[in-house]
This record gives C-alpha cells, structure tokens and sequence, in this order.
C-alpha cells in the first residue's frame, strides 16, 4: 500500500477483475514493475490471480477491504469531561 502503482492497481481492480494487459494500458507503467506491484499485493492477500491460457486475470481476494483496515491505526478517540 505503500506505493502510488499499488494504490492505482487497486483502484483499478476495485472496478472489477482486470487482465494484466488492460492494467498495463492503464497505468503505463514498465510490464516487469507491474508484475512487481502485483506480486507484492498478491502475497500481501489483497488480490487474487486466475489463468486464462495465456492470460492472467486479477481481482481484490476476499477480505482486502478488512486486512486494510486491520492494518490501519486505530483512530484516536477524545474524552470529553
């Protein structure tokens, strides 16, 4: 999450399952650094790959959206007297 490619990936990917070639198109960026940013977000858990024959398909996994928050600090609450 730490980086703006990460960040416009799942951007992307929150519109829907997306193949690598239309991501690629999108974020214009070098092919070797998008398999980079998502090869880091797939072992993070946040998104999922499927195969389809020559092509590979991503999506957000299941219970991103809770990992992300789960990682998040915790909001500062204030007491008032």
């Amino acid at each position: 999450m730490s980086d703006p490619i990460r960040l416009s990936i799942l951007d992307q990917l929150n519109r829907g399952r997306r193949c690598v070639c239309d991501l690629q198109e999108v974020l214009d960026v070098a092919p070797n650094l998008l398999s980079y940013h998502l090869r880091i977000l797939r072992e993070a858990g946040l998104v999922v790959s499927f195969r389809r024959g020559r092509w590979v398909d991503y999506q957000i996994a299941d219970g991103a959206a809770e990992a992300v928050r789960a990682a998040l600090p915790s909001p500062l609450i204030e007491v008032v007297s």
